[in-house]
């Protein structure tokens, strides 16, 4: 059955969209509303390799069909997620398919092949540089489009990948306007954690697993050791959780660090920017990111940002002009910026204007030019059909 080239259809491959919800997770939904919000009288399956059950949704579209593979066990997810995509793909025909991710993408250029079904891959950070996988590589390579998340992973998807620079675009993260603005302190965390309203708070957002140690927390705790004989009453605050948790806990305890450092564990989703409005700076000195969707929501919240000058968060800090940018595993020089930071003498005046802040990020990020940019890389698809 071939789809009738008056109503397009659309295949969307994704690993989660409603439980975990990390910067893949988030990207991807805001990729596939604003499609829907493009071309909302279009068909949409979405495929979601980790998800179980799915309750209906008011993000997307009614009509928008949902497939999880959650329920099978890890080792079955891709066999079915694949023969899925290639069945429907045979049977409704696509007018495009996009994978939220490199790994779902190697079936796509046989169906490109047997059937010339466009497809775009969306390439994050880690899993996309340095890539060996030669079925992925080839899948990356045969693609009509590659979303880069940054202008950091463009450059070395072209550089490791040899791809052609006229198919590899860069669809930068965004964010929820509406959900991170600028507020006052939160007066019930204020009283959660018996803060003052001038105590210096320093935030990190992140997952704690042994897989994202990169992200920096063990710099800004080392780093801490100096902070705070400069800045006696600072706090840390790290939200997040994962099977790193007890790692970290024992090295606040090595460094003696107790007094001024509070593990949250995992913060709902809904409460999440409070924390924003609590600190006073954000810090995550990771040395892979791919682009860092906390970046902007931290910034958009109005707050100074400290983040690691060797991956992907050189592009929402606009390489420093918008937050500082340090040697990621220089802790001598994390300790110095935060310092500067808090005490404002860091030699960046739009640290301290939370409102120019805010405004310069949504002038660059907000959801008017990611919605702009998709609509120009999809005016190809929508003037072929």
């Amino acid at each position: 059955m071939k789809r009738s080239s008056n109503k397009r259809y659309y295949l969307i491959l994704a690993p989660n969209l409603f439980g975990f919800k990390g910067g893949e997770q988030v990207y991807a939904t805001f990729l596939i509303q604003n499609l829907q919000n493009l071309d909302s009288s279009a068909d949409y399956d979405i495929l979601l390799k980790y998800e179980n059950a799915i309750a209906p949704d008011s993000r997307f579209l009614k009509t928008t069909q949902f497939y999880g593979f959650g329920r099978f066990p890890r080792f079955l997810q891709s066999f079915f997620m694949g023969w899925k995509t290639v069945w429907l793909a045979m049977t409704k025909r696509p007018h495009l398919i996009i994978s939220c991710h490199v790994n779902y993408s190697v079936v796509l250029p046989w169906l490109q092949r047997w059937y010339q079904i466009p497809y775009w891959v969306v390439a994050h950070g880690l899993e996309a540089w340095n890539l060996k996988h030669p079925q992925r590589r080839y899948a990356l390579r045969h693609a009509d489009r590659v979303l880069a998340v940054s202008y950091y992973t463009r450059s070395r998807l072209l550089q490791e990948q040899s791809l052609s620079s006229d198919r590899v675009a860069v669809l930068a993260n965004t964010i929820d306007e509406n959900k991170f603005c600028i507020a006052p302190k939160p007066l019930h965390l204020l009283q959660r954690y018996q803060l003052t309203p001038d105590q210096p708070v320093i935030l990190t957002v992140s997952r704690l697993g042994k897989t994202a140690r990169y992200k920096g927390y063990d710099q800004i705790l080392r780093a801490l050791v100096v902070v705070r004989q400069f800045v006696p009453q600072v706090r840390y605050i790290l939200v997040g959780k994962g099977d790193d948790t007890p790692r970290v806990q024992n090295l606040i305890q090595q460094l003696e660090l107790q007094d001024c450092v509070t593990l949250t564990g995992f913060v709902e989703d809904e409460e999440l920017a409070d924390y924003y409005h609590l600190c006073d700076v954000f810090a995550l000195p990771s040395v892979v990111e791919g682009f860092g969707i906390v970046y902007l929501e931290a910034m958009a919240s109005g707050k100074p940002v400290l983040a690691g000058n060797r991956d992907g968060a050189v592009d929402p800090l606009v390489g420093g002009k918008l937050g500082c940018l340090v040697d990621p595993e220089d802790t001598e020089a994390i300790a110095d910026k935060l310092i500067q930071i808090i005490n404002k003498t860091y030699p960046n005046s739009i640290l301290y204007e939370p409102q120019r802040l805010r405004a310069e990020i949504l002038a660059r990020f907000g959801l008017q030019q990611f919605r702009k940019t998709l609509e120009q890389l999809m005016a190809p698809i929508f003037e072929g059909s």
